[in-house]
């Protein structure tokens, strides 16, 4: 799960405070032109589940968000084996770029109910 937030950092806080999860990864995406900040429980594991906070750095898809819905959910994530070859298995031919952790990612067209969908091809550093 991610929320997109103007300061990653400020919202981060609230979740490192009162839900005592700690941050696991920090990383600027800059063909994507945002910020990644992921949060976890203090026992994680590669593979377990994380939450993301998504900030942008100049104008783009995070930054039009926010402007016309405000700092809350963005999308859902799920990791694959291939992220080409999930893309194809759906009927959806492109749109693969290069994520968090360098890895294969892609947004879904279009999900029933309107909710931005990631997938994320697995690597060994997901978290």
């Amino acid at each position: 799960m991610a929320i997109a937030a103007h300061d990653a950092d400020a919202s981060s806080q609230w979740f490192e405070d009162v839900l005592g999860l700690q941050r696991v990864h920090d990383e600027v995406v800059t063909d994507a032109g945002v910020r990644l900040l992921w949060l976890a429980t203090e026992n994680s594991t590669v593979g377990d589940t994380t939450f993301q906070i998504v900030q942008p750095l100049r104008p783009g898809p995070i930054a039009e968000f926010l402007a016309q819905k405000g700092e809350g959910l963005h999308h859902v994530c799920f990791a694959v084996d291939s992220a080409s070859d999930f893309l194809s298995s759906v009927g959806q031919a492109e749109g693969i770029f290069t994520g968090g952790y360098g890895l294969p990612c892609a947004f879904l067209n279009a999900t029933p109910e309107g909710i931005a969908v990631e997938i994320v091809q697995r690597g060994q550093t997901t978290p």
